[in-house]
């Protein structure tokens, strides 16, 4: 029964699950932006831009995912679809002065942009720094 034991036995391979420490906070609204830059005054605020139909977005947001560690998991993350909230997006490269990418990260600090990265920089940031 050796070949076929897996098969028809009914025994499932268990899949591992990478464990993520991003707690995503949706950015679906024009009317969050000023709450953005507020949030910015006391700590770093993030907002990844992520377009759903990009496979180099969807790649870059898995890695993304994997540097934040328990060091970094208090960062607030915003996850904006660009796609769904293309009007939040474009509002948020016109207020935070930042030509439209996709993957893109930002982040704000005392309401401006201190930073951001594109594509595969994006999973060379060290996330520390924001802390």
């Amino acid at each position: 029964m050796g070949l076929f034991e897996g098969i028809f036995n009914g025994k499932k391979e268990e899949k591992v699950v990478a464990k993520t420490f991003i707690n995503w906070i949706p950015l679906t609204s024009l009317d969050q932006l000023p709450m953005l830059k507020k949030e910015s005054e006391n700590e770093a605020v993030l907002i990844f831009k992520h377009s759903t139909r990009c496979g180099i977005s969807r790649m870059v947001l898995k890695q993304f995912e994997k540097l934040v560690t328990e060091e970094t998991k208090n960062l607030k993350i915003y996850y904006l679809d660009l796609l769904n909230y293309r009007n939040v997006s474009d509002e948020v490269g016109y207020s935070f002065q930042v030509h439209h990418q996709s993957p893109q990260l930002i982040v704000l600090r005392n309401g401006a942009t201190f930073a951001h990265a594109s594509h595969y920089e994006i999973t060379e940031i060290n996330l520390s720094r924001f802390i």
